[in-house]
Order: structure tokens, then sequence, then C-alpha cells
């Protein structure tokens, strides 16, 4: 099944290129679209064909549902990988605070990072709330960093360090 890792009833695997679509209409549904970027389907081919990036579909391990997914960057050179977008549409059920966790322990054991790091909208209290949770550390904030329309948005940047996160976990 091609998959990464998995959790204590999710399973973390690489996404197929017949799943685009399914992730464009997560992106861009209403409940999403203000919290993450949208990508086209070709960038999402090219993430699916980089080996550095991993676009990941989560699943549930009973019954296979897809529930999320996300993207992330790996910087083998300095050792440190980007949360860089992430979805779950099964709401309220603690998977995001459960795949958050599963992703870290994976970079940090396996591929042997040294700083995992993400950014989030200001507003986005749901996502703040679970880093803040896993033990990210607030770095700074992006001032109207991203223009969406007329609309300029501003992020907080957060991160965990290897030393943090052995400290913690």
């Amino acid at each position: 099944m091609n998959s990464l890792f998995d959790s204590e009833n999710l399973i973390i695997r690489y996404a197929k290129k017949e799943e685009i679509h399914w992730i464009m209409a997560l992106e861009e549904s209403n409940e999403n679209k203000d919290f993450v970027f949208q990508g086209s389907y070709e960038d999402h081919l090219e993430e699916i064909e980089d080996s550095s990036t991993y676009l990941c579909v989560i699943e549930e391990k009973n019954n296979h549902k897809k529930i999320g997914y996300f993207i992330g960057v790996y910087d083998a050179s300095n050792n440190i990988f980007e949360f860089r977008r992430f979805i779950i549409k099964v709401k309220d059920k603690g998977y995001g605070t459960k795949v958050t966790k599963a992703l870290m322990h994976y970079t940090f054991n396996s591929l042997k990072i040294n700083r995992f790091w993400l950014d989030v909208f200001t507003y986005n209290v749901v996502g703040i709330h679970i880093y803040e949770k896993l033990g990210l550390q607030r770095d700074g904030i992006v001032r109207e960093g991203y223009k969406d329309g007329n609309i300029y948005k501003s992020y907080y940047l957060y991160s965990i360090l290897k030393d943090e996160y052995e400290t913690i976990y």
C-alpha cells in the first residue's frame, strides 16, 4: 500500500496521482480554503514526483477511509522538515494532533532531522492549539506576508528542535 508510517488508528501513505483531484477538492472546500494554500494539479503532480516532498494521504486503519492529507518538505542538507500543508476532513476526533505527533516522531527518529517547522495563519486557532500542545514554539510572525485576493494575511512561524522534542517525548 506504500505506507510511510502509522499511528494507533491511522495509516499515512504516499498520495497517488489519481488522488490529486480529491486533494484539490479538500483545499478548495469552504471549510478549508481560508486556512491553506490551494495547489494546482501540476503543483501536486510535481510534489508526488519530487523525492524530497511528502504528499501523503491519511486513512483510518479499520476501513481505509481517506480523512485528510499533508504536504511536507525534507531538506536533507540542513536536517530540516517543513510541515507545509495539512487538512483533516473529519473534524473534532483528535486526528490533527495524532497525525502531527506521528509525523514529528517519524521525522525526528527516521529522517534524523534537527528542526521541524511550519507556518500557520494567525486566525487558525485550532491549528495553533495543536502545535502549541505538542511543544512547538512560536518563532515569530510574518505580518501580511500572503495576499489572498485583496486581503493580506499574517502568519506565525512555529518550530521544535531535536533536543526539545527529545525532552518532551
